[in-house]
């Protein structure tokens, strides 16, 4: 078991086992359920998500400003039909979708008030950190 995989594994059970709270985190975790866009494995990755309305999130594919997009994004572009675990409604159905433009600049703006630790993530990487918003279906 790799290092991320062991700590992914932690980080969800801890959600699990406390109603959706994390000691880190809160209630802003949502356990994302994703298919391998090679494998069609099925997936969990916890991700910090920045609710939007009752049907709406945002998450935030940083990968902590590593060089590459974290799997799960690649997995979301491939599959967008998915499911999120939330502390509040449970396991929900949505659909994934990519911010373009103003979109994406206006909902990073609101994401890196609420958490700053978002733009340090920016600034250590050329690329454009995607913001992908969850829709419920």
């Amino acid at each position: 078991m790799s290092g991320t995989q062991s700590w992914n594994d932690r980080v969800i059970a801890e959600f699990r086992e406390n109603g959706g709270r994390t000691g880190q985190w809160g209630r802003a975790l949502v356990l994302l359920h994703h298919v391998g866009a090679k494998t069609g494995t099925a997936r969990i990755a916890p991700v910090m998500s920045f609710r939007t309305s009752d049907d709406g999130w945002l998450i935030v594919a940083s990968k902590a400003g590593a060089p590459e997009h974290p799997a799960w994004f690649h997995n979301l572009l491939a599959h967008p039909d998915v499911e999120i675990e939330t502390a509040d409604d449970g396991t929900v159905a949505v659909r994934a979708s990519v911010l373009e433009g103003p979109e994406r600049d206006e909902a990073w703006e609101r994401i890196t008030a609420k958490a700053a630790g978002f733009a340090d993530y920016q600034a250590k990487t050329s690329r454009t950190i995607p913001v992908v918003k969850l829709t419920r279906r």
